[in-house]
């Protein structure tokens, strides 16, 4: 399966690009925003392009055109202003979605957050704009028409995965951290799985093994 990583800079689109490269289920491809970005890519056996989410939904379509599936995992990151969060998690998704679309995309697998469609819980946080940009972002995928799987994590952190998860239709269920390498793992799963198009997993760390808290939840 031929994946193109939106994000693959990131942290959760490393861990993914690194443990697509040790597969032989896909061939995966990161999208990158510099070219000072490619020597890690390279270095794993991973090819790249070098495109941006603030560029037209064009030029993110050409980029797009040619793959199976799109992992978005992109992110403004905590560093930036809700001037970034909006372009980049919102409109960047947006017009990466469309893109998809334009370019008959198999499969769309959008990394959100655990809590994007609970209005009260954001007004309670104090990142409410990244909340509302996910939950948009999330609304438009739906209404795409793009085969997709939505994935909200909770809370992320740089442990060690204990290959155990929770999948929960209400966020409120869910444990308050997962292992970054756990998300990617879960993303690995939906992708190899047709069950998991066009469904939404909420997740945390939990008791289940991935593949059975995955398969568990979509059937």
């Amino acid at each position: 399966m031929k994946v193109l990583i939106i994000g693959a800079n990131g942290k959760i689109g490393r861990l993914l690009a690194e443990k697509m490269a040790r597969s032989e289920n896909f061939e995966p491809t990161a999208f990158i925003r510099n070219e000072s970005q490619k020597e890690y890519f390279i270095s794993i056996g991973v090819s790249y392009k070098i495109a941006s989410l603030e560029s037209s939904e064009q030029e993110i379509a050409e980029a797009i055109k040619g793959f199976d599936a799109v992992v978005f995992t992109a992110g403004s990151g905590g560093a930036t202003g809700y001037d970034k969060t909006i372009e980049i998690d919102l409109y960047g998704a947006i017009k990466s979605i469309n893109a998809a679309k334009l370019m008959g995309i198999k499969h769309f697998v959008m990394v959100s957050a655990a809590f994007a469609d609970e209005p009260t819980f954001w007004s309670e946080s104090n990142i409410k704009p990244y909340y509302i940009a996910k939950h948009l972002a999330d609304m438009e995928l739906k209404r795409s028409g793009v085969n997709y799987t939505i994935i909200r994590p909770v809370r992320l952190t740089d442990a060690a995965d204990s290959g155990k998860i929770r999948v929960e239709l209400n966020p409120k269920d869910l444990n308050k951290e997962i292992p970054r390498v756990a998300a990617a793992d879960v993303i690995l799963e939906v992708l190899n799985n047709d069950s998991a198009k066009n469904k939404t997993l909420e997740i945390s760390e939990g008791t289940s093994n991935i593949n059975d808290a995955v398969l568990r939840f979509v059937k």
